[in-house]
């Protein structure tokens, strides 16, 4: 059985600020559903993911900002940088280290990203 994981709730204090906020980092807007006062899904996928994260009103009750980790892989660290400062993201130097080159970029709320290179292992 595959247990594939497909959503990750992410903490934010302003729905429509984060949610400018990762559309303008490239993610695609897939939905943004109010279901009642206390319920808003909003969830945006990363280029080529398989994987969303769900963000809104009701969806969390982890602390606004509180998330660290989360990671996705990109192809090429000095290009995705580049990609994410020409949206207007502020986004650290590349860091390289022996499992990867990597970026780093928090939402408006400090929720920390990586944005990860690999590299090839030596055999």
């Amino acid at each position: 059985m595959d247990f594939k994981l497909e959503l990750v709730a992410i903490p934010v204090s302003d729905v429509d600020r984060a949610k400018e906020f990762y559309v303008r980092a490239g993610f695609n807007a897939d939905h943004d559903h109010t279901v009642s006062d206390e319920l808003r899904f909003v969830q945006l996928t990363p280029p080529g993911s398989a994987c969303s994260i769900a963000l809104g009103k009701g969806i969390t009750d982890a602390a606004p900002g509180s998330v660290r980790g989360m990671q996705v892989v990109v192809a090429d660290a000095d290009a995705a940088r580049a990609e994410l400062l020409e949206r207007g993201i502020e986004v650290s130097e590349v860091s390289e280290f022996p499992w990867g080159r990597f970026v780093f970029f928090s939402d408006p709320d400090g929720n920390a990203w990586a944005v990860q290179q690999l590299v090839p292992q030596a055999a």
